[in-house]
């Protein structure tokens, strides 16, 4: 049953976190089911005027918790997250729910195995609601398709929810659950979790496997949350090497969720207001959300140093498009045919079928070279500090999506030029809440661990959350 709290007519019961929700479902004071039934209620209310699902699971998830229910009820059961309901990106196959990847030659299509990351999910005792927005195949920093309605900003519903993990950070700030997967080639979970105002983790190349995929070089699933403990958690349910897998991290010391209360000690912070980009092309507010967030790693006794960090230039740009291209131009087979997907898809898949095995090797040194020269940097420093986006999120519509796709991709870039190179070298990287600008939008910071050290990133960003935090802050819808 629902106590105290769990009955407000606030909904308030929506954002307490998810640690907390499986810490009363094993207390026996807070039950799955009603939980859950919550939650649809608050998404068929509230998602029509969000599109943060494209595909509810409704009587998937009452089936799931009345499992939960039992099992609670039974012999015990060492699920730690047992009950607690969570959304899935719709990029992820899950067994026995629509699965669309954005693209409307799969309305229908319903999976009949579960992406490794989604069995670890359910595993560990989750209850998914359903498929949250995304860009067809996701190749996008903003959840626009043709085939769905799009993924609006909770705090200003004209705008973008950002992309590719749009619809996940939309239904997380929004209460619409308590916490999300997503996943992230350049920026894909830290786009939308600045401009959503909810924190998100882009763990190390190799931390989570794609599997049964084979593993991509820049795309990472990863956990999004309204806090630094649960998001850690939820890292130490994805990660772990499956049989397969062309890369691997090496295992942590101690799990994540324990980094969370734990001190970071004094770090060395590189810090940049603008790497890579003019003063003038960085909105103020987020620039200020990086000066203000060093002030306080200062004032909490780290040395902070102002420094110029390596940064994507016009050259890496384009030699990572034409990887990007290639490696979608490869899996074409698998798609619907061409002449259903979106343009932006076709252009790029057209363009990756010109794209010659030597170029293509080419531009794989290119970036590992560029990997080298990148990581070498934090032979100084424990960790980077940057704004995570340049800009506040486009009007829904703003960025229109015609054939000449290509022509795109600079205006694309710009609103987020400070991420993509941490999918380069693979390594680990968050979004921080750090306030809000004249509008009412959100702003963050970015930081930057070194190689496999996301324990460091997560120390550092629950200090800054016990300092500053922000899982009070409520969204206009919500």
């Amino acid at each position: 049953m629902f106590r105290g709290m769990f009955m407000s007519e606030t909904d308030e019961f929506a954002f307490t976190p998810a640690l907390e929700q499986a810490r009363l479902i094993r207390a026996g004071d807070l039950s799955p089911v009603e939980l859950t039934e919550r939650y649809l209620e608050r998404i068929d209310r509230l998602n029509p005027q969000l599109g943060a699902y494209l595909t509810v699971a409704s009587e998937f998830a009452r089936d799931a918790a009345a499992r939960a229910e039992q099992a609670r009820h039974g012999d015990g059961t060492d699920a730690p997250f047992l009950g607690v309901p969570i959304s899935i990106k719709d990029l992820n196959d899950t067994a026995g729910i629509r699965t669309t990847a954005g693209t409307a030659a799969w309305a229908d299509r319903i999976p009949e195995h579960d992406d490794a990351v989604v069995a670890r999910i359910k595993r560990a005792g989750f209850v998914i609601l359903g498929k949250t927005n995304t860009p067809e195949f996701g190749p996008l920093n903003v959840s626009e398709t043709l085939a769905y309605p799009p993924g609006r900003n909770p705090w200003d519903p004209t705008r973008s929810c950002g992309g590719s993990s749009g619809g996940a950070a939309a239904a997380l700030a929004a209460g619409l659950c308590p916490i999300s997967q997503g996943s992230d080639g350049g920026g894909s979970i830290r786009n939308p979790s600045a401009w959503c105002g909810t924190f998100g983790i882009k763990p190390s190349r190799g931390r989570v496997s794609d599997a049964p995929r084979s593993m991509q070089h820049f795309s990472i699933n990863g956990p999004m949350g309204r806090t630094v403990a649960d998001t850690a958690a939820l890292l130490d349910v994805m990660a772990g090497y499956v049989v397969g897998d062309t890369y691997f991290a090496p295992p942590p010391v101690r799990p994540f969720a324990e980094e969370a209360g734990r001190e970071p000690g004094r770090l060395r912070v590189a810090w940049h207001p603008h790497p890579g980009v003019e003063a003038g092309a960085i909105a103020p507010a987020h620039r200020r959300a990086c000066e203000n967030a060093a002030a306080l790693l200062e004032a909490l006794g780290h040395e902070v140093i102002p420094a110029d960090p390596p940064a994507f230039d016009p050259e890496l740009l384009a030699r990572t498009s034409l990887i990007f291209a290639a490696n979608h131009a490869s899996r074409a087979e698998q798609y619907p045919p061409l002449d259903t997907v979106a343009p932006w898809n076709r252009t790029m898949i057209e363009m990756g079928r010109t794209v010659s095995a030597t170029d293509y090797v080419a531009a794989m040194h290119d970036v590992e070279a560029t990997a080298r020269r990148v990581v070498a940097f934090f032979d100084d420093f424990d960790v980077l500090l940057t704004p995570t986006v340049a800009q506040p999120p486009p009007a829904v519509g703003a960025l229109e999506f015609a054939d000449d796709f290509l022509a795109k991709v600079p205006e694309l870039f710009a609103l987020t030029p400070f991420t993509a190179m941490w999918n380069l070298t693979g390594q680990p990287a968050v979004s921080i809440p750090f306030g809000f600008d004249d509008d009412g939008l959100p702003v963050a910071a970015q930081l930057v661990g070194r190689p496999a050290d996301e324990a460091t990133l997560i120390r550092v960003s629950a200090q800054v959350e016990a300092a500053r935090p922000w899982a009070h802050h409520r969204p206009p819808i919500s």
